[in-house]
Order: C-alpha cells, then sequence, then structure tokens
C-alpha cells in the first residue's frame, strides 16, 4: 500500500514527464520484484523520480538519474515529500554512474518514433521523441545495461511496440542477458501518436487506420551462479505541465 501512496502524491515541474500508463506498467512489476534491504537500484530516465521512491521506500539503496535539471529538482522535492533517501544525479544516461554496479534497474526511455533523427535538445518532447525509429535511447540502454548490472541483476524496461520489441530482445540477449516478455499491455493512441499517426502508416511503422499501440514490459536478468541480490517475482503477485508544482500527478493516459 505504501508505494501505491508513494505513485499517487508526486510533486511535478512544469516539463517533467507525468507518470502515465507506461509507468503505472513498470511499478507494477517493480512491486513484484522481492528488494532485499540495502540492494542498489538505479531508475534512468527517472521523470518525477516515482520508480526511485518506490524502490527506496522498500528499503533499496535508490539511485535517479536524468538529463533534465528540472527532472533532478523534481525527485529531490518528492524525496523529501515521502520522507525517503534518493540520490538523484543529472546527467546523460548512465554518465553520472557508469562505474557503478546495480542489483536492479528500471528504465522508462523516451521510444516514440518522430520525424527528427536527433533527440530534441530541450523542451516536453525530449520526454518522448526518440528518433526515426524510436530507438535512439533504446539501444543505448541495451548495450549499456550489462556493464551496469550486478552479478544477477535484473533489468526492468517498457516500451511501446512502434519501437522494435525483437530488436531490444536481441540487443540484450546478444549482451549475455536473459531477456522476455513478461506482460503486453494495447492502449489507445494519446494525443502525440494520435498527431502522427499519418506518419507512422507511410513509415510501415502500423497498418493504415490504426488507433492504438502495444506496451510491453521486458524482464532482463544477468545469469550467475552467487545468490541473488534480487529475487525473481513473487508468485501470486498481481501483475512513466502545469506552472506551479502540482500536489498530485497528471492522471493515467497515453502520449
Amino acid at each position: 500500500m505504501a508505494s501505491r501512496r508513494t505513485a499517487s502524491r508526486l510533486c511535478r515541474l512544469p516539463g517533467v514527464y507525468a507518470p502515465q500508463a507506461d509507468t503505472h506498467l513498470l511499478l507494477a512489476h517493480l512491486r513484484r520484484e522481492e528488494l532485499r534491504p540495502g540492494v542498489r537500484s538505479l531508475d534512468l530516465c527517472t521523470g518525477t523520480g516515482v520508480l526511485a521512491l518506490v524502490a527506496a521506500r522498500r528499503g533499496a539503496r535508490a539511485t535517479a538519474v536524468d538529463i533534465s535539471r528540472t527532472s533532478i529538482v523534481t525527485v529531490r522535492l518528492n524525496a523529501l515529500l515521502h520522507r525517503c533517501r534518493v540520490r538523484a544525479l543529472r546527467g546523460d544516461l548512465d554518465g553520472p554512474v557508469d562505474r557503478e554496479r546495480f542489483d536492479v534497474i528500471t528504465v522508462n526511455p523516451p521510444y516514440v518514433p518522430c520525424e527528427d533523427a536527433e533527440a530534441p535538445a530541450r523542451g516536453a518532447r525530449r520526454s518522448w521523441d526518440a528518433g526515426h525509429d524510436g530507438r535512439l535511447l533504446l539501444d543505448r540502454v541495451c548495450a549499456r545495461a550489462p556493464h551496469l548490472l550486478a552479478s544477477s541483476g535484473t533489468l526492468l524496461l517498457v516500451q511501446s511496440s512502434l519501437s522494435g520489441i525483437a530488436a531490444t530482445l536481441d540487443a540484450l540477449r546478444r549482451g549475455g542477458l536473459t531477456a522476455r516478455v513478461v506482460e503486453r499491455r494495447t492502449r489507445p493512441f494519446g494525443p502525440v501518436m494520435s498527431a502522427r499517426q499519418r506518419w507512422f502508416a507511410a513509415r510501415g511503422l502500423i497498418s493504415p487506420g490504426t488507433r492504438t499501440e502495444e506496451l510491453v514490459v521486458i524482464r532482463a536478468c544477468r545469469p550467475s551462479v552467487a545468490s541473488p541480490a534480487v529475487a525473481g517475482p513473487r508468485m501470486g503477485a498481481v501483475g512513466p505541465g502545469s506552472r506551479a508544482v502540482s500536489a498530485q500527478a497528471d492522471p493515467i493516459g497515453g502520449v
């Protein structure tokens, strides 16, 4: 129950990505992981920091990273609000922690295909735009995850079907991880996706007239013979701007 209250009581500064359907899917799977006290958790592309907050409330030594200064301020405000300890670092993906290892990593990266080949330098679009194929960040996450995970560590990642599910699984497996899709959820297009519907169809990413995408959660593990710091999902468990600081996150809704 504590983690559910965390997700519903968030500050969010202007321009920071509001927790949406993809965030909540990832949260559900993070709650299924049996985090032992003191495990090292990392949340990349953290936004409001809600995933890091939930990990911290469950006893993890939580780190949150985002390229946005406003995001890092938001994370620190939320850590104060919830009276938990989260190390919030600004940087490009794993830049601030590239020499560290983590037992559990969560990532809700930008993954929406867009007409621009490069990621936006600033603005709200930086939270979702990810190049022509939606893989600007996904490919980098897949390449770096094997180096960031500790022995028996677990990666939880959420993405859209439009940005290449098979490509993510193949890249993670080439890095020596075991990877599989642990949940699929069909969602209607939100405003951003709806505005790009014809462009998606022209590129062959969807069939003409399609108005939905499939969100998937991918769980990847680094095999080890050592005792795991993070166990698998619990059996039977149920299973990411106003002008002022908001006392509660926006309602769930797709981009």
